[in-house]
């Protein structure tokens, strides 16, 4: 009877270590897939942000035909502004990663900067201009459109960078193949500042 209750309790015991280890991996392999959940979410959640920014671009790029157009009429003093406004355009249109638009985009500022600080300062009569006027406010509604999703894919890109950084959900990103995300940051101190589009 002693020796039949001695087998019994190695056969609890050895359940019980069954059912523990069994429990330990269930619970990792749940962790597991938490985090590659959360981390799928974030990842969508970062590339919906920059389809949005890249919507923004895009009407911004499609304004400046119209912009260049109309100040064309006016000044034609500043032809190699121009050209280089359209350069940036276009260059901004062709580039196809996320880096290379985000280089564009800055460029495109840059142009944007010295035409319109150029026709601010030297040509007064197309303040007058309805299109400029038209062209001025869809602009700046756009910057502050742009800045805003800017501000919002930044915030979402420093979760999933710290999502992928931080230990225990590195191990997962790791495997996964997540790598950090570049934030969409303007070059210098000149660019932070809005195009200025009020005469």
């Amino acid at each position: 009877m002693l020796n039949s209750l001695l087998i019994s309790g190695g056969a609890i015991a050895a359940i019980v270590i069954v059912a523990v280890v069994l429990i330990a991996v269930i619970a990792i392999v749940a962790w597991w897939i938490k985090t590659a959940n959360a981390l799928v979410r974030l990842n969508n959640k970062a590339e919906e942000a920059w389809a949005t920014i890249d919507v923004f671009l895009k009407k911004r790029y499609d304004l400046i035909p119209n912009l260049v157009e109309t100040v064309k009429g006016y000044a034609k003093h500043e032809s190699e502004t121009l050209t280089n406004v359209v350069a940036a355009r276009n260059a901004a249109g062709a580039a196809k990663t996320p880096e290379e638009k985000m280089q564009a985009a800055n460029a495109l500022n840059s142009s944007l900067k010295v035409l319109l600080n150029a026709v601010q300062e030297s040509y007064p009569q197309l303040k007058a201009d309805e299109n400029f006027r038209d062209l001025q406010n869809q602009l700046k509604n756009l910057e502050g459109e742009l800045e805003s999703a800017r501000r919002y894919y930044n915030g979402v890109v420093k979760s999933f960078n710290n999502k992928i950084q931080v230990f225990p959900s590195s191990i997962v990103a790791n495997k996964k193949g997540y790598e950090k995300k570049k934030y969409f940051e303007l070059d210098s101190e000149e660019e932070r500042k809005n195009v200025k589009v009020q005469f």
